[in-house]
């Protein structure tokens, strides 16, 4: 008897980050140039099969200015991909933001295939090749790739057309079908850029239930050896089902990894078994010199774009204190709002201000402010909800208050175990008062639109972050409203956007509610 160790290495959600840093103007640990390193050294332990996991593409100020001012240039992504030598990639939902002809050029670009198990033409042909039998080691093993079949939901159509998204978990179990019964494989991995809607252990449903998000549904009803998953940017790292499963995170922050031990006896395989493990980069981590060479022109075009004047403010769009400004109306804030509201065309808005820093834009605005403030990789939606749907916001939003000695402060709820001032929303387009004397779920005193009541039985469209549209921050009836826009952009792009259009902006605040204590 023998044995055998073969390994299965992931990256997933990248997003364009290659070098380490978010382009805040600080070094972190993330990026593909230091998972790089890892993957080279975990090579050389075993015989590896490495794949991309979709969303490689977008997502970065460098994917950004690259697509923006030098489309023309080779993806710097896709040629670091090929020197680390991918065995092949899936396609995520962000792989389509910048349209089919740069996609189709990307993948032209790529030194192995992209599967799409679940993506088909109009004429019911499949768009992309379903799977792939990879032979790592003297072991067959069979990969199907799938993308969440939501696209359709997000996407611009023009940026799809001519494609049909089916469900990924009938795709699934249709490729699963014909690969096993076609192929002789030893081991079937299923890539699914998508993740899970239910606990893995108790089966509960842990966030809305969107029609994607189906991994726990093909562990529990599907024969399959692992399960590769993204989208959701969590770290997962775990079997259920008798099935090896993992996730990523984002930004390479980390790789994730399938040891496989395989016996045999004469030749033949006996037993596998699999275990899933996680590698973190950290600040030691060198980089990896090839991803550096790739990426490094334009990763200077980049950082040198990021202090380069894209906007001028007329007035004060700056703040010192982040809890005066939630108390009191900043024109930040408005500005924030301003930006959803154009992009949207929604008459009502909700935002946040995500950290307790101080900031905002000084006079002369940068790409970098942009990140800077705006930390988190939001997109937009439009929800129509209803009168009480608001009313029932503003009350969760009041509850960030409490008063404490006379003085107004933070209610501990949104600083223990962890602070959540994102969590606290600010509305425009609206009209209303927080009396924080009263008890909390009691404590807004009017709501207006347009000078009158807001009618609780009525419906309104809201622009929203994606984040708080799916009822995250303890706003769960929002998670069953009607999705009436989603706008697949990262709002630092869109707010680049609107600095584009409109160069010269007038800080205005027009005092539309007030805290009172």
């Amino acid at each position: 008897m023998s044995t055998e160790q073969i390994q299965i290495l992931v990256t997933s959600d990248v997003h364009g980050y290659l070098m380490p840093t978010t382009y805040r103007g600080v070094t972190e640990p993330v990026g593909l140039a230091k998972a790089a390193s890892l993957i080279e050294n975990l090579r050389q332990q075993h015989p590896t099969l490495l794949i991309e996991n979709g969303d490689l593409i977008q997502g970065s100020p460098l994917t950004y200015y690259h697509q923006r001012f030098h489309p023309e240039l080779p993806s710097p992504i896709i040629n670091a991909a090929n020197a680390l030598r991918y065995d092949l990639a899936i396609f995520g939902n962000h792989e389509f933001n910048y349209g089919l002809p740069v996609l189709e050029n990307t993948i032209q670009a790529s030194q192995f295939p992209w599967l799409s198990a679940n993506i088909y033409t109009k004429d019911g042909s499949t768009w992309m090749q379903p799977y792939v039998i990879q032979e790592v080691g003297g072991i067959r093993i069979g990969i199907i790739g799938l993308t969440t079949q939501l696209v359709t939901l997000w996407e611009d159509p023009s940026h799809i057309e001519g494609l049909v998204f089916e469900d990924c978990f009938e795709s699934a179990k249709k490729w699963l079908g014909i690969m096993k019964e076609k192929e002789n494989v030893d081991i079937t991995v299923i890539c699914y850029h998508g993740g899970f809607a239910h606990d893995l252990t108790t089966g509960s449903l842990i966030e809305p239930d969107t029609g994607e998000n189906e991994g726990y549904q093909m562990c529990k009803e599907l024969d399959f050896d692992i399960l590769i998953t993204g989208h959701q940017h969590r770290e997962i790292c775990t079997q259920a089902f008798g099935k090896s499963i993992i996730q990523p995170g984002t930004k390479a922050v980390c790789i994730a990894g399938i040891t496989i031990d395989v016996e045999k006896v004469n030749g033949t395989i006996s037993s596998i078994q699999h275990e899933p493990k996680l590698y973190y980069v950290d600040d030691q981590t060198p980089l990896d010199e090839r991803v550096v060479r790739e990426v490094q022109e334009m990763h200077d075009l980049t950082e040198q774009w990021l202090d380069e004047p894209i906007g001028h403010i007329h007035g004060n769009l700056r703040y010192d204190n982040a809890f005066e400004a939630r108390v009191h109306k900043h024109p930040y804030i408005e500005f924030l709002q301003r930006v959803q509201m154009h992009v949207t065309n929604a008459p009502i808005s909700c935002t946040s201000l995500f950290h307790d820093q101080p900031g905002g834009f000084n006079e002369q605005v940068t790409m970098r402010d942009i990140v800077t403030n705006y930390i988190y990789p939001n997109t937009l939606k439009v929800l129509q909800v209803t009168g009480q749907h608001i009313r029932d916001a503003l009350e969760q939003c009041a509850s960030y208050f409490t008063i404490e000695d006379g003085q107004l402060t933070i209610d501990p709820s949104f600083v223990h175990p962890k602070a959540q001032p994102y969590n606290y929303d600010m509305w425009e387009g609206i009209e209303y008062t927080i009396d924080v004397r009263q008890p909390v779920g009691h404590r807004i005193i009017n709501i207006d639109y347009q000078g009158k009541p807001l009618d609780m039985d009525g419906t309104y469209e809201v622009a929203m972050n994606n984040y708080r549209a799916t009822g995250a921050g303890n706003f769960p009836y929002f998670a069953d409203c009607p999705v009436v826009k989603d706008i697949q952009t990262d709002m630092t792009e869109i707010i680049a956007d609107y600095f584009a259009e409109f160069p010269v902006i007038q800080a205005t605040c027009v005092p539309n509610w007030k805290v009172i204590w």
